[in-house]
């Protein structure tokens, strides 16, 4: 009988080290395991809205694909998808672009990743300046990109907005870039139009600091604040490189879509960069792309529940004892403060340490899923994410039961 031999693995680079998985993404794997054990298990850590993508956009893809649209595409993207994107960033977002500003990537995430590949440089000490908490991803994909993130606090209190004074201070002269995201991941929080005329006031001080403006948030806001792209200000439209996608406002994200506006130079970059990474997006997705972006409708549709269910989750949550939460005006998140439980201990007697230990014991003892905030920077570690994008039954039901646990422990 032949046996197999179990080699002794070769040595990992350093990069592959360093690099933790995506804790949103193991919270996911473990609900997926837990449902598949016919376990009953109300999830509030998903990062995508719980809609389908709308039919007119899989129908696009769909003749596009039978129309023989199967072979290898222009790594930045068609001509047609780019100019349904800077029309629509020229038209919405007031951004002076033509498709020549355009690279159309794998996601939003892979957006950011090129984007920052096109600007860093390992072994510069070249710094990355965060307000955090922020999304968990940012710093891997800095130091993947040979940069360092430098961190401004922010809490509660504030929104978890900082000030741009308080970005200023943490600029040196090794700061190549500043990451804004608003509507904020995790906070759902966001910056309105007036602060940032004020922050990009500041930057007009440092022109040579690039500052990426993650708004793939844009449609899901739930207040009156009015979303401002940093791209439409004249003063700081050469430092801006604009991210976005067709994820979350469309319900696309296993599509992988996202794209980039920014400074041709920065654009050709990117192109080249994703040119001998993986080509370009799959072929008969580029059709998906002016279709949705004509689709206000439906993205209205979809916002208006979300908003409901963003009003919901945060009045059950002001019941929560002794827990502070920051009203959520964007995305489709809350970020409560949760810290006054460490050193306290569950209803089911685990001692309860930090965000990690309580969401396992979350998890363990009512079977509801959330996201510590460890990995989000910052203030992070004092809080938990909760994701809205479920139905208002789980979000009643779940939110009230986390209440009813809260008000057990010792």
């Amino acid at each position: 009988m032949q046996t197999s031999t179990i080699l002794t693995p070769m040595e990992l680079s350093d990069r592959a080290k360093s690099i933790p998985p995506s804790i949103t993404l193991a919270i996911g794997a473990k609900v997926k395991e837990l449902k598949a054990a016919g376990e009953k298990v109300i999830a509030f850590g998903a990062g995508e809205p719980d809609f389908a993508t709308p039919d007119t956009i899989c129908s696009a893809a769909i003749e596009a694909l039978r129309s023989g649209v199967t072979h290898y595409m222009p790594s930045a993207g068609t001509p047609e998808a780019r100019e349904a994107i800077a029309s629509k960033l020229r038209i919405e977002n007031n951004i002076d672009c033509t498709q020549a500003n355009i690279s159309i990537n794998a996601g939003a995430k892979m957006s950011i990743n090129l984007a920052l590949m096109s600007i860093l440089d390992a072994g510069k000490n070249q710094e990355v300046v965060v307000p955090t908490p922020a999304w968990v991803s940012y710093k891997p994909m800095i130091e993947l990109a040979g940069g360092t993130m430098v961190e401004v606090l922010t809490t509660v209190e504030t929104d978890f907005k900082c000030s741009p004074e308080e970005i200023e201070a943490a600029i040196t002269p090794n700061t190549k870039a500043i990451m804004l995201n608003t509507p904020s991941n995790p906070c759902g929080t966001m910056y309105t139009p007036d602060e940032l005329r004020a922050m990009a006031k500041m930057l007009e001080r440092h022109p040579g600091v690039y500052i990426l403006s993650d708004e793939i948030y844009e449609r899901l806001i739930y207040s009156d604040i009015e979303h401002l792209s940093l791209g439409s200000i004249p003063e700081i439209a050469g430092q801006v490189i604009t991210i976005n996608g067709l994820s979350k406002a469309f319900a696309m994200t296993g599509w992988r879509i996202g794209y980039v506006c920014a400074p041709e130079p920065i654009v050709k970059a990117m192109n080249t960069l994703q040119s001998q990474i993986n080509s370009s997006i799959t072929s008969f997705c580029y059709a998906t792309i002016p279709v949705a972006l004509q689709m206000n409708d439906e993205v209205e549709e979809m916002r208006q529940v979300f908003a409901k269910r963003s009003a919901l989750m945060f009045e059950l949550i002001q019941q929560w004892p002794n827990v502070e939460c920051a009203q959520p005006t964007g995305a489709f998140y809350t970020f409560p403060k949760i810290s006054y439980y460490f050193g306290k201990t569950s209803p089911a007697g685990t001692e309860v340490t930090d965000a990690v230990t309580f969401a396992g014991a979350l998890l363990d003892e009512t079977k509801i899923a959330v996201v510590p905030g460890d990995d989000f920077g910052g203030c992070g570690p004092e809080h938990m994410r909760l994701s809205f994008a479920c139905s208002e039954g789980q979000i009643q039901e779940g939110v009230t039961k986390i209440g009813d646990w809260l008000s057990q422990f010792v």
